[in-house]
Parts: C-alpha cells; sequence; structure tokens
C-alpha cells in the first residue's frame, strides 16, 4: 500500500481519526461483542449517553467505513461491517498499549 495517493491517505486518515476517540472505541468493543446488531439506544443506554450523542459518534465510524446502521421500522441498529476486523484493530490497540 503506497500512501503516495492522496485518497488512500484521507481514507486511512478517516478511520485513525474515527478511532482516536474512547467513546468510539467502547462502541466498537460493544457491537464486536455481540452476534447480533444492536439498537443505538440499547447502546446509548450502556455508556450511560443520549441517544443523539451516541449517533454522532456512530456516524463518524460509518463515514470511516467501520460499522453499518440499518433502519428497523423507526429504529437504527448497528453492527461492525467486518466483525474480525474490528476485534483484530481492539486487539491491536491494546498490545500497544501495554
Amino acid at each position: 500500500m503506497s500512501f503516495k495517493d492522496s485518497l488512500e491517505s484521507e481514507r486511512l486518515s478517516k478511520v485513525f481519526a474515527a478511532l482516536s476517540n474512547p467513546i468510539r472505541l467502547r462502541i466498537l468493543a460493544i457491537i464486536s461483542e455481540t452476534k447480533r446488531p444492536l439498537h443505538i439506544k440499547a447502546i446509548a443506554r450502556a455508556l450511560q449517553m443520549d441517544y443523539a450523542a451516541t449517533y454522532r459518534h456512530v456516524d463518524v465510524l460509518k463515514k470511516a467505513g467501520l460499522v453499518q446502521i440499518f433502519e428497523v421500522g423507526r429504529s437504527r441498529v448497528l453492527s461492525p461491517l467486518q466483525t474480525d476486523l474490528v476485534k483484530q484493530i481492539l486487539s491491536l490497540a491494546k498490545q500497544i498499549n501495554q
């Protein structure tokens, strides 16, 4: 992979920017621990945050290509795009932090 390509650098920058926030890392950890998509309201409750703030973090993760959002009736549910990759990212972050 070459970082000379500015489009590729911008995409990677979005991913790293999304991962730089502790709330977003917690969201990824929560959704990677379940086999089923979770309602964003349930994630907000788990984080003890309001829905709007949680959704703003989820939107950053979506724009970075890390999660997907589905409309289920009037609710929105969230799941990782690539569960194994998200688990690897979280594991790598823990290893770096040791």
